[in-house]
């Protein structure tokens, strides 16, 4: 089966934030905050839904919708079976989506998950629907283990803290911030109330998080 990528086209392409100091400073707490939320719920899909809302990325009333990708195939690796404690000819299944809002493909989220696990209505539903993961299996009442996260972008630059006097970021006049594809990578575990793991994910947040324009810009 074919290898779909990753981050779809122009995933920020809608973003013109201004290359100023304060909305890079914008973009660094934006980035950060949503950071924090994912590591301290246990529904990504959840924490969307509400930064969608919060950031006016989509009208009013507008939910997370997870954008199957048909024909996505990989192969839990050798690291993915350990993490769900299952040998190596017990079915594990794989599911990528686009989690979208509205528009805006927010998150390309990888799932490799344990069916027998789950019951046949949830496997059923993963096959056939675009609900999200997280909404599928709720009833579950499970729990989610950071295994790592990362950002990915340092709107600032690397070494932003060092700059002092003439060195520091100065506006770009006229110039639009270049936000990339993608600004967070997280990795979890998605265990039972027994602890027993059931799923693993690996989330790419795209810099579609950001909005089209910076918070000051749309008060």
């Amino acid at each position: 089966m074919p290898v779909l990528p990753l981050i779809p086209v122009a995933t920020a392409a809608d973003a013109t934030w201004p290359d100023t100091r304060i909305a890079r400073l914008e973009a660094l707490a934006m980035v950060q905050e949503l950071e924090l939320a994912l590591l301290t719920h246990d529904s990504a899909t959840l924490v969307l839904d509400d930064w969608c809302v919060r950031h006016d990325l989509a009208p009013a009333g507008t939910q997370i919708v997870a954008d199957r990708q048909p024909g996505a195939e990989r192969p839990a690796p050798p690291e993915v079976r350990a993490a769900l404690h299952v040998g190596a000819d017990e079915p594990v299944r794989y599911r990528l989506v686009h989690l979208r809002c509205g528009a805006r493909v927010l998150s390309v989220a990888e799932n490799w998950y344990v069916p027998a696990r789950l019951t046949p209505e949830m496997n059923h539903a993963l096959d056939s629907t675009d609900v999200s993961f997280g909404r599928i299996v709720r009833p579950l009442g499970f729990r989610r283990v950071g295994l790592g996260s990362r950002i990915l972008w340092a709107p600032l630059g690397e070494d932003w803290d060092a700059h002092t006097g003439d060195s520091a970021i100065k506006d770009r006049t006229g110039k639009n911030l270049v936000i990339p594809a993608r600004v967070i990578e997280n990795r979890a575990v998605l265990v039972l109330p027994d602890g027993t793991p059931f799923s693993q994910v690996i989330e790419n947040y795209t810099g579609a998080v950001l909005g089209a324009q910076p918070p000051a810009a749309r008060r």
